[in-house]
């Protein structure tokens, strides 16, 4: 492969045009005109092509025709006579997926000769090849995101063996499938699935569902699920040709499938990018050690943002990697960055979400655990959908908000209000001064506060005037 010597060194190559890629490039064009951005595959970001927004699409079509369930109990007559249309779904699903996707194409489409579609690969700390030509540079951002796990022998079904960057693409699917992985994507996809109608299998080998840590909600999200379709927790899954389609087998479960859709995580985009040739020590999987408040690699002008670090794949951390690491790389000296409040949520029904600290990372002998159930919760009853609990964790002598995690309805809402309070340092007896409406399903989250307050106030502290030391009256909206 010949070599051309550019002659003069760029200020930075970005390589990678994801939600980190582009907002290292937002920072870089700040300070700037002499970089370059390369992209090897489809551009526009994973969560607008195969990610965030097609799932969320498609479960927005699932839980509206799953709410049929209910339309007797609510007094509404004629659901038997609805049905899903799966091509029609799908077809929506890419409509809006190809909008969101030409938003993201919009942000690099005037870049000139700024913009490379090619492979890149690392010669060194001040040096990029793509596609046989030498580009120097003052500095290397890498953000080079991440694609599906899928094990290689399993790649022989062909077009039955799906994965998030494939399903969305199907004509139709089913009527039979199995989900194997129950993170936060394979729960999302497998009760989405379920909801319209197919018949779902789904299998994980850990007992956690979408990263729920705390064992009571992770049992009564096990319970749940169980109800809209086949779930196998324990053997990992294994997989053979049978007439008729794919048998899937796990311990002594087996299921036999049109098509399997492989949901086991994903894993970053570094083979053959030369990371080997900066000289610094790499982990099992090949990873240099990365600096989580710079994102610089050891003491080198390289910096790796989004989901190609394996810190965090979600896209509020990767859009905060790339401006930490765009920055840095137009800096003489790289910054440290205070990092957000950690918050992941999982669009499953009940909404999971984790905030803060977790509850397995925590002193156990110095923090108290407040629980709510939405099991008799009034808006959640009214709405149907009385399902799932909270806990928030907090510090035993300060009283301050560490973490908490909820398996609750409309979650995602309660989520952010608890990420503001755990950012703030928010004590248990802060939050219970602020007004909780009437009837609305944060009502649960005072309750949780209250328990939370009942246990400080036996270890010294005094509580606020909210009633959290009054005997219950069996008033949902009062208790």
């Amino acid at each position: 492969m010949s070599q051309h010597q550019s002659l003069q060194p760029l200020d930075t190559i970005i390589i990678g045009a994801g939600t980190a890629g582009l907002a290292a490039l937002r920072e870089v064009r700040k300070h700037t005109k002499r970089y370059l951005i390369v992209n090897d595959g489809p551009w526009g970001t994973t969560c607008a092509r195969v990610g965030c927004m097609p799932s969320k699409t498609l479960i927005e079509a699932a839980n509206a025709f799953h709410r049929r369930h209910v339309f007797d109990e609510l007094g509404l007559r004629g659901a038997a006579g609805l049905s899903a249309d799966i091509p029609a779904v799908l077809k929506r699903v890419r409509a809006l997926r190809d909008e969101f996707v030409t938003g993201a194409l919009d942000a690099t489409n005037d870049l000139g000769r700024a913009r490379l579609s090619g492979h890149a690969t690392l010669l060194g700390p001040s040096a990029v090849d793509i596609d046989g030509k030498r580009y120097d540079t003052r500095s290397i951002i890498i953000a080079t995101g991440s694609r599906p796990s899928v094990p290689e022998e399993w790649l022989a079904f062909g077009d039955r063996m799906l994965t998030t960057d494939t399903l969305f693409e199907q004509p139709t699917l089913g009527p039979r499938v199995a989900v194997i992985g129950m993170g936060p994507l394979g729960v999302e996809l497998s009760q989405a699935l379920a909801r319209l109608g197919l018949e779902v299998a789904a299998f994980s080998t850990s007992d956690s569902l979408a990263g729920l840590a705390d064992s009571q909600l992770n049992a009564k999200m096990a319970a749940l699920l169980k109800t809209e379709m086949v779930l196998h927790i324990g053997a990992p899954a294994q997989l053979r040709e049978v007439p008729g389609g794919i048998e899937v087998s796990s311990g002594p479960n087996r299921v036999v499938v049109d098509q399997v859709i492989a949901a086991m995580g994903r894993v970053p985009n570094i083979e053959y990018l030369g990371l080997e040739t900066l000289g610094v020590p790499l982990d099992k999987h090949g990873l240099p050690t990365v600096d989580p408040s710079t994102l610089q690699v050891g003491d080198l002008p390289v910096f790796l943002a989004g989901d190609a670090t394996t810190h965090a794949p979600l896209l509020h951390e990767a859009a905060d990697e790339g401006h930490i690491a765009g920055t840095n790389a137009m800096a003489h000296a790289p910054t440290s960055f205070k990092r957000r409040t950690p918050l992941s949520i999982v669009f499953s029904s009940p909404t999971i979400a984790s905030v803060g600290q977790r509850f397995d990372d925590l002193d156990k002998a110095h923090t108290i655990t407040g629980a709510a159930s939405f099991h008799d919760q009034g808006r959640a009853r009214a709405a149907l959908r009385n399902h799932g609990g909270l806990r928030i964790y907090a510090d035993q002598t300060t009283g301050r908000l560490l973490g908490a995690q909820l398996c609750a309805p409309a979650g995602e809402h309660m989520a952010h209000l608890l990420a503001l309070a755990i950012g703030q340092k928010l004590t248990v007896d802060e939050m219970l001064r602020m007004p909780f409406y009437h009837p609305t399903l944060e009502e649960g989250l005072r309750t949780a506060l209250r328990d939370a307050a009942r246990q400080l106030h036996k270890v010294g502290h005094t509580p606020p005037s909210d009633l959290a030391t009054c005997e219950d009256l069996g008033v949902p909206a009062l208790d």
